[in-house]
């Protein structure tokens, strides 16, 4: 096929946009890959559109080659299933809901369990049936708080979701390997560099949870790799063992200190150390020694109120992800000046384990960091303004509701698996894959005989990857300061023919007949045959566009050659117009 650039619907800006954060916001834009059509949602123009199904095709052949089936459903939604599921009220704001004319309730598809599980019950009774794994390749709708990135966080996106149904644990983890493979072939072909890390199931649901990201500084999500082992996690997945427990029998009882304008944990460790009749024999007081009481409020989907408290190590602070991760579907708030009017137990600046719990005085529940032992002692509030109390001990003096896992990760810190140091990267997720298990399938009765002719409820895995959001990633990792840099595997074209010569001339008679016997080769050609166009600002698109091979039929002509380019590399070398189309066809199918 030869697209003409003359005719093509495409419009290249010198300036970047004023709202594009990323560099693959701001060169497919640009380039004219894409348009903002309203907060969060973007319109593919015919470049950007074949990058799009050239990505889809990728994922399509690796789906099909494991035995998936594509299915499609619609983008607008019963409301029936997800009130069964409890989603329709888990996702909260998030959901796009709307009411057909006879004020019948429907939803924009976030995700696709409930139809899916629905589909094969409609059609599928016994084992003999399963496994069975579908997938679609659909546009999801969720209403982001702040889209951001471009294609990285929209309103719309395009996600292909795949599902697979097994009779029991040993099927659905067979059907999990084969979709984690299936993954890793098709972002090695997309080129992409990626981690697969331990990760939360949140609104999904399930046990078993991955996923693949991306590393890059302006990733959303961080994860740990440890220096040592194999273990990798999203820093919401990470767990820290319970602390071993302390002997506090040598440790003196609990003693109530004056201290006055403390009013940040390192004004109360320089109090402690500057006061004679506090400091330690060996050491200088520091931030690790004090407990930190965070209060907080989480909202649950039925719109109520819940305030909790969190107590962590005061050199911690309290990681609002990896909260809201453990707390989901419930939503994490301020705990703000009335709440503290109405709980006058709290005494703020001054909170301390005495009046939190459900047992105690404010009555709000209580949670541990699993660092904080028992038998620790502790510097920490005193529940009185102006005081704290020393010598205060986890178990003897006070207990807690239980321990939530929450406090933040810190590079070196200890890894779960082989107690070596941890580093901290960023990262952005291109792919997630889930072992449901039954949690859909009970929800909506999905059953089918055994055997035994017993009715046995289905265990289900989810598999999904973000087909828009791998144009934007592909697009940041493969530009440089010129513009785009595609992959030949999904690149809206093999080669950029520039012709620099005028309308007529031997150049563009050349220009011509080389892009048609590249057609006839059987390669995509990207044809620059615009008249009146200096060629400088040609060679200018041609770079921001991004084709991997750019051919300049020009003033080479006059000794027989044109310029062959390498995007990538910016290689150039000459080849003689005889043996270009050759040429250049041999380095389009062999894919360097």
């Amino acid at each position: 096929m030869v697209q003409r650039l003359s005719t093509l619907f495409v419009r290249t800006l010198r300036d970047n946009p004023a709202d594009a954060e990323v560099p693959s916001h701001r060169l497919l834009v640009r380039a004219g890959y894409i348009r903002r059509a309203a907060p969060g949602g973007y319109t593919w123009l015919p470049l950007g559109f074949r990058v799009f199904q050239n990505v889809a095709r990728v994922i399509r052949e690796e789906m099909d080659a494991i035995g998936a089936q594509e299915v499609n459903f619609p983008a607008m939604l019963p409301k029936e299933p997800y009130e069964v599921t409890g989603r329709w009220t888990d996702y909260g704001d998030n959901l796009f809901r709307l009411q057909d004319r006879r004020k019948v309730d429907f939803l924009l598809g976030p995700t696709h369990e409930e139809m899916f599980t629905l589909l094969v019950k409609d059609l599928y009774s016994s084992y003999k049936d399963l496994p069975v794994w579908l997938y679609q390749i659909q546009n999801k709708f969720r209403d982001e708080a702040r889209p951001r990135g471009g294609l990285l966080r929209g309103r719309e996106f395009s996600m292909k979701d795949s599902y697979s149904f097994d009779l029991d644990q040993e099927g659905l983890q067979a059907s999990y390997d084969a979709h984690r493979n299936a993954y890793i072939r098709i972002f090695e072909r997309l080129g992409l560099p990626f981690a697969i890390v331990s990760a939360m199931s949140g609104a999904m649901g399930g046990s078993a949870s991955e996923e693949f990201l991306f590393p890059c500084d302006i990733g959303e999500d961080t994860f740990v790799q440890c220096t040592a082992c194999s273990y990798s996690a999203n820093t919401e997945a990470v767990r820290v063992g319970v602390a071993d427990s302390i002997d506090a029998s040598l440790t003196t009882a609990a003693k109530v200190v004056d201290t006055p304008d403390t009013p940040t944990i390192q004004t109360l460790v320089d109090l402690f150390n500057a006061r004679e009749d506090l400091q330690l024999a060996d050491r200088k007081w520091n931030a690790a020694d004090t407990l930190k009481n965070v209060v907080v409020n989480l909202r649950h989907p039925d719109g109520r109120i819940e305030p909790l408290a969190i107590g962590v190590p005061g050199d911690r602070e309290v990681d609002l992800k990896r909260l809201e991760a453990q707390v989901s579907p419930a939503e994490v708030e301020a705990f703000d000046e009335s709440h503290f009017a109405a709980n006058t137990a709290l005494v703020k600046g001054y909170i301390g384990p005495g009046s939190l719990g459900t047992n105690n005085a404010s009555g709000i529940r209580y949670m541990l960091d699993p660092r904080i032992a028992a038998g620790s002692a502790w510097i920490t509030g005193a529940d009185s303004r102006g005081k704290h109390v020393m010598n205060l001990v986890n178990g003897r003096d006070f207990t807690a509701d239980g321990t939530l896992d929450v406090a933040e990760i810190r590079d070196d810190d200890t890894c779960p698996s082989c107690r070596s140091a941890l580093t901290i990267k960023r990262g952005i997720e291109i792919g997630h894959v889930f072992q449901l298990g039954p949690k859909y399938a009970e929800a909506l009765g999905l059953q089918v005989l055994d055997k035994n002719g017993k009715q046995q409820t289905v265990t289900m895995g989810s598999y999904g990857i973000g087909v828009s959001r791998a144009v934007a990633v592909v697009a940041e990792t493969c530009h440089d300061e010129l513009g785009l840099c595609w992959p030949r595997a999904i690149a809206p074209a093999d080669v950029h023919v520039v012709i620099t010569g005028k309308a007529g001339d031997d150049i563009s008679v050349a220009g011509e007949q080389l892009a048609q016997e590249l057609h006839r080769a059987g390669v995509t050609v990207l044809l620059d045959d615009r008249i009146g166009v200096s060629p400088g600002v040609k060679f200018k698109d041609a770079e921001l566009l991004g084709m991997p091979t750019i051919v300049v039929v020009g003033k080479g002509l006059l000794d027989g050659v044109v310029e062959v380019r390498d995007r990538a590399t910016g290689e150039r070398s000459n080849v003689a117009v005889a043996q270009a189309a050759q040429h250049i066809a041999h380095i389009c199918k062999s894919g360097s």
